[in-house]
């Protein structure tokens, strides 16, 4: 449980900081530092960066009561999952404008670390705490 309990709070910390910078400051983040001309929604953004603090909420709370509910990181698995592929496939296949090209592939490369973490944890606390 303790690769689990790891992953779900590095996955927390890493969803509360990028939903801090997203809520906070997303002009800087999306223009300056990606240099991605094409969103104009600021308030989009910014409600993506506050459901991504509830996110982190969510994975420490599960965290706090993995013995019990070891089994509910598989809604982070799949988040987590589908983030990085929806994100992969625009890096890959969307519009290419370059730096902008960056942060697609970021977010990609971020959730699939954070998934397979995930995924390893599941793995180990399922062989330590089987549902039998």
């Amino acid at each position: 449980m303790k690769v689990l309990r790891t992953s779900l709070y590095a996955g927390a910390a890493v969803w509360a900081a990028s939903g801090l910078a997203l809520a906070i400051a997303p002009h800087y983040l999306i223009h300056e530092l990606f240099r991605n001309p094409f969103i104009r929604d600021w308030a989009l953004i910014r409600t993506l960066g506050v459901v991504a603090i509830g996110m982190a909420m969510l994975m420490v709370l599960v965290a706090q009561r993995l013995e019990d509910v070891w089994w509910w990181a598989w809604a982070f698995i799949v988040t987590t999952a589908g983030i990085a592929t929806v994100n992969g496939l625009h890096a890959a296949f969307g519009d290419r404008s370059g730096r902008a090209q960056t942060m697609f592939w970021l977010i990609a490369a971020v959730n699939a670390v954070l998934c397979a973490g995930l995924i390893l944890g599941m793995g180990r606390t399922a062989q330590e705490k089987p549902f039998a």
